[in-house]
């Protein structure tokens, strides 16, 4: 098979796309420092909050920032030994009394690029409303978005913005995502400072640097009607979202989807065909490990040489062939794992849209898609519903 080699396109077929996929590691540094210089201030706010035993930790966002809160939910539950939990916007605004049945001290984690999607700001106004106790954590990319502009006007807020970089110009959020998963990482101290900003801003440099292009290209080369990505644990939010990129920058034409390892074989499996590809995230957790090399030794039997392909931070338990390792990322939270490893589904997903002939910073040229969610109406919240006894 003869491989394609890409370069970074132009502005007018997709170089913003291909421009922020690249400009990650150096975002990352940005936030690094971000936090570091907040750090006095956002401790003052986050302190009293997590010394509350009964708080509840909400993460929310929509579309890919959802997945972002999905990713560190683990992470952030072992780092403060509360209870989080990731929930949508979409899934608390078309049901705000179910979400917050509960009224306990509540922090509402909100991840948004853009800050003014109807879910976003909606999904704030109802916590307020159903909450007598609620302080809000805005990590946004758009400094002129309705988060970071009306945010602070509340008495229990913080808004961490991210590098104006970030705020991504293509369609799909690469640089935006990766960003916003890193403040909260670091904003919690599931990351450890700098040193290990650096040692992810380096693993996807050298990642995005071109020595994975004959493995991606290949993988594009094999033109797959059906890509299956599966990942376990907090890399499940990890296949979500590289199969949303999928989606996304080839306009649909290539179907994508995302299970857990263990859950897969429980109907999803029905998929796979001769003309499907599965990439499977390879956690760091040595139990859950167990179970994603089941999978992947599964599949690899049953599926053509070459369709079958591991993303890890290890080479235990793994083939040579057929897997990618993220450099010096042994022994890291599946959560930071998770950063420089969606560089390489970004990837995927640009090549396959300029394989296809689409332009990746516009995959929808009618509209039927948007950048910032169009067309969604907040209807009135109705009364509590109540139980009678």
């Amino acid at each position: 098979m003869t491989s394609t080699h890409y370069t970074v396109p132009t502005q007018q077929d997709g170089g913003h796309t291909a421009a922020e996929i690249a400009q990650q590691p150096r975002i990352w540094r940005d936030v690094g420092r971000i936090i570091e210089n907040s750090r006095q201030a956002l401790d003052g706010f986050l302190r009293p909050l997590l010394a509350e035993e009964n708080l509840r930790i909400v993460l929310t966002g929509a579309g890919t920032s959802a997945f972002a809160g999905q990713i560190v939910r683990a992470a952030l539950a072992r780092r403060t030994g509360r209870r989080v939990e990731a929930i949508a916007t979409t899934d608390i605004v078309s049901d705000p009394y179910d979400v917050f049945a509960e009224d306990v001290p509540t922090l509402l984690v909100s991840f948004a690029r853009s800050g003014d999607s109807p879910e976003s700001v909606a999904a704030t106004q109802m916590a307020e409303h159903c909450l007598t106790r609620v302080a809000h954590l805005a990590i946004t990319c758009n400094s002129e978005g309705w988060l970071a502009r009306e945010l602070p006007t509340l008495s229990a807020s913080y808004v961490l913005l991210m590098p104006a970089a970030s705020n991504d110009r293509g369609f799909a959020m690469t640089s935006s995502f990766t960003s916003m998963v890193l403040a909260v990482l670091l904003a919690f101290g599931a990351v450890d400072g700098p040193q290990e900003v650096e040692g992810l801003a380096a693993a996807a440099e050298h990642l995005i640097a071109g020595v994975m292009d004959d493995a991606i290209d290949a993988v594009v080369a094999r033109r797959p009607e059906r890509l299956v990505y599966l990942g376990s644990g907090a890399l499940k939010g990890l296949a979500e979202e590289s199969a949303l990129k999928l989606l996304e920058l080839t306009g649909g034409a290539v179907v994508a989807s995302s299970e857990s390892a263990l859950g897969f074989r429980h109907g999803p499996k029905a998929v796979l065909n001769d003309r499907t590809t599965v990439i499977v995230y390879v956690t760091n957790d040595p139990y859950t490990r167990c179970y994603d090399l089941d999978i992947l030794t599964e599949l690899r039997a049953g599926l053509p040489v070459g369709a079958v392909v591991a993303v890890a931070g290890s080479q235990d338990g793994l083939p040579g062939e057929g897997t990618w390792l993220v450099p010096g990322a042994t022994d890291i939270e599946d959560a930071a794992l998770a950063l420089p490893a969606v560089v390489c589904a970004q990837l995927i997903a640009l090549r396959s849209s300029l394989a296809l002939g689409i332009r990746p910073d516009n995959p929808f040229p009618s509209g039927e898609v948007n950048r910032v969610v169009q067309g969604v109406t907040v209807h009135p919240l109705p009364q509590r519903r109540t139980t009678e006894r």
